[in-house]
C-alpha cells in the first residue's frame, strides 16, 4: 500500500522535481517551450511557482517517495487570483521569455473550456519517468478523488497527452470538451468526472 501525503513546505522542492521530470515530454509544455535544454532549466522555475500557488489555493499531493506528485485547486479556486498573477507576471516573462504567447495561447484555451461551478480541479500529475506504467499516476489521482467524493463535488482535468486520456477515462472522467490550440499548439482535451464514478 502506498502511503500519499499533503506537501509540507520543506517538501515543495521534491514535487517541482518529481513534475518537472514527469513535463519534459508533455505536448502543450514541449510546444511553449520548444527547445529541450531550455525546458530542463525553465520547467522548475515554472513548477517552483505553480507549487506554491496550488498549495494557497488547494492540495499539493506527494507519494512517499516523491514518484509521483499532483497540484490540486480546490472548489472555487480554479483560476489563479489577480493578486498572484500580477505578482508572477515578471516571474512568468523571465520563465517562458519569447515564447510567452505560446503560454499565453495555451493557458486562454483552458481558461475558456474550463466548466464554471464547484470541483475539485486536477491541475498537475506526475511521475517521475522511471516510475511511469506501474500504476503511480492512478493511484495518486485516486488520492484526490477520494476527497471529491467525500465532499460530493466532481473533479475537472485537461490533457493534451492522448495516451493519458485512456486512464483518465478508467477513473471515471468523460470527455467534455475538445480543442486545439491556435499556431500549431497541441491538441486537448476536457474532462470531468462525477462523485463516485470509480
Amino acid at each position: 500500500m502506498t502511503d500519499f501525503f499533503d506537501a509540507e513546505t520543506h517538501g515543495f522542492a521534491e514535487v517541482n522535481h518529481t513534475l518537472s521530470l514527469a513535463f519534459q515530454t508533455d505536448p502543450a509544455l514541449s510546444y511553449i517551450l520548444n527547445d529541450e535544454a531550455l525546458r530542463r532549466t525553465r520547467l522548475p522555475r515554472l513548477f517552483d511557482l505553480l507549487v506554491d500557488d496550488d498549495a494557497q489555493s488547494g492540495r499539493v499531493v506527494h507519494s512517499t517517495g516523491y514518484e509521483a506528485a499532483a497540484l490540486w485547486r480546490a472548489p472555487g479556486k480554479a483560476e489563479s487570483e489577480p493578486g498572484p498573477m500580477l505578482r508572477e507576471l515578471w516571474s512568468m516573462m523571465k520563465i517562458f521569455g519569447f515564447a510567452l504567447p505560446r503560454a499565453q495561447r495555451v493557458v486562454e484555451g483552458i481558461d475558456c473550456h474550463r466548466p464554471k461551478g464547484d470541483f475539485w480541479y486536477l491541475h498537475f500529475v506526475g511521475v517521475r519517468p522511471e516510475f511511469q506504467g506501474k500504476g503511480w499516476g492512478g493511484r495518486i489521482i485516486r488520492e484526490g478523488l477520494a476527497r471529491a467524493d467525500t465532499e460530493g463535488l466532481p473533479s475537472w482535468l485537461e490533457t493534451a497527452t492522448p495516451e493519458n486520456v485512456p486512464l483518465y477515462q478508467r477513473l471515471g472522467f468523460a470527455i467534455t470538451c475538445e480543442w486545439d490550440v491556435p499556431k500549431g499548439g497541441p491538441h486537448f482535451w476536457g474532462m470531468m468526472r462525477q462523485p463516485s464514478s470509480i
